[in-house]
């Protein structure tokens, strides 16, 4: 149980950040029957957690690489490429971390990083499922896969290196006609030339409100939840110590899973990760009359996702490479809707504004879990790019059996933090 000394309480471990990857880890160490207290300044799953596409993929073999064709970098210096959007100053400051990303997501970095995310993504859809029964969040979720459209015969023949290792992992897929596509989504504009039908991954409806069904049954569990900033952090005799809005808590062991914010905390106790924010946007809409989607749909070319949700059918964008804490471009949004309204007929805007996040990345494009090969008792939890909703419930699993001590089966030695000691 939870030691209480006054107004002050004691835990075994206390996690800070209230995404889907914290809560994830909060809610396996408490069913591992630990005291756990999960800490955050704002309602859990308001950040990245709330804007993704809602996708839990058995593919994503590649990560996402720089673009190198002349015609896309004019495009992106330009301001016209809904894939990806940059500050000039920013890309220049970030030089040095783009060379490592671009030899990490090509060649043989492309090889190392399938290796290591396959036995993730061979066990994401059922570490989700598990957690959705547990707290009555299964109504969310459908199957039906995700498509990849290809709006050119050589954006789809680039993509071949995504089938490969597809095929090597034993994960399946249907490559689709344009009248193919047509039959499986009749609401979709005959714009593409082939698609790709995984079939294997699933999608949400809400993936707020997975989150917030998640925290719920980790509530229900026994779990406690304090409003906080975990920037007041402090280290005091070998525990754990920050002032929450209903008074202090403690714990032997913190988990950092603050995604793009956990270097903020992370420097103060001098822990250096190369974690860069990948920023996107959402808008929804609503269907022109007559016009619907069953799963989300991906526009390679184009860099977006149209997924149906609770609340319309939800725009999500590519990448914008800037500050993180920089005011929204808006231009970011408009031109994503204009091509995907070339795709599929959206209607009316759903909701006053875009919705902004920050994507946490490593060079490596793979998330770093495991405990601090500098400071005992502090573990980490974040960097899981594009892939938080995806992967949150199987690395909070995973990290949460090693806090406890269990053998998790899988070498894990690709997602160490001691892979960036220098």
């Amino acid at each position: 149980m939870a030691i209480e000394n006054g107004q002050h309480t004691s835990f075994d471990v206390v996690v800070l950040g209230a995404g889907i990857v914290g809560v994830s880890t909060a809610f396996h160490l408490k069913l591992l029957g630990l005291d756990v207290a999960l800490v955050d300044r704002s309602h859990p799953g308001e950040e990245a957690s709330f804007g993704n596409a809602g996708i839990i993929q058995c593919n994503g073999f590649v990560p996402h690489a720089i673009p190198l064709n002349p015609v896309q970098i004019l495009s992106i210096l330009f301001g016209q490429s809904s894939a990806v959007s940059c500050d000039l100053k920013k890309v220049v400051s970030l030089a040095p971390w783009l060379r490592k990303y671009h030899a990490a997501s090509s060649g043989r970095g492309i090889e190392h990083y399938s290796r290591a995310i396959a036995p993730l993504r061979a066990l994401a859809a059922q570490d989700h499922l598990e957690l959705a029964r547990l707290s009555i969040a299964e109504r969310f979720y459908r199957k039906g896969g995700w498509l990849h459209l290809y709006r050119s015969d050589s954006s789809f023949r680039e993509d071949e290196v995504e089938r490969h290792y597809a095929r090597v992992h034993g994960v399946s897929y249907d490559e689709l006609s344009k009248d193919e596509t047509s039959t499986l989504e009749p609401g979709l504009k005959p714009v593409h030339v082939k698609a790709v039908h995984w079939s294997e991954s699933c999608s949400v409806s809400n993936p707020g409100a997975v989150v917030d069904a998640f925290w719920r049954g980790y509530i229900q569990a026994g779990g406690r939840s304090f409003r906080g900033d975990a920037r007041k952090l402090q280290r005091q005799r070998g525990t754990w110590r920050i002032e929450c809005e209903r008074g202090p808590i403690s714990a032997r062991n913190v988990v950092v899973a603050l995604g793009a914010w956990s270097m903020d905390l992370l420097k103060e106790f001098g822990e250096d990760f190369p974690l860069v924010a990948k920023r996107g946007y959402h808008m929804h809409y609503q269907p022109e009359p007559g016009a619907s989607l069953s799963r989300p749909v991906v526009d390679v070319d184009n860099g977006f996702a149209l997924t149906p949700t609770d609340n319309g059918i939800r725009l999500t964008t590519g990448v914008e490479l800037t500050d993180r804490d920089a005011p929204a471009n808006l231009n970011i949004i408009k031109l994503a809707k204009r091509r995907a309204s070339e795709l599929f007929p959206l209607g009316n805007a759903l909701q006053e504004a875009p919705w902004l996040g920050s994507r946490p990345c490593l060079p490596d494009s793979l998330p770093v879990f495991g405990a601090s090969y500098k400071t005992p008792g502090l573990w980490l939890n974040f960097g899981h790019a594009h892939d938080g909703f995806t992967l949150g419930p199987v690395t909070g699993r995973l990290l949460a059996e090693q806090i406890a001590g269990k053998d998790t089966g899988l070498d894990l030695t690709a997602f160490a933090p001691s892979r960036f000691a220098i």
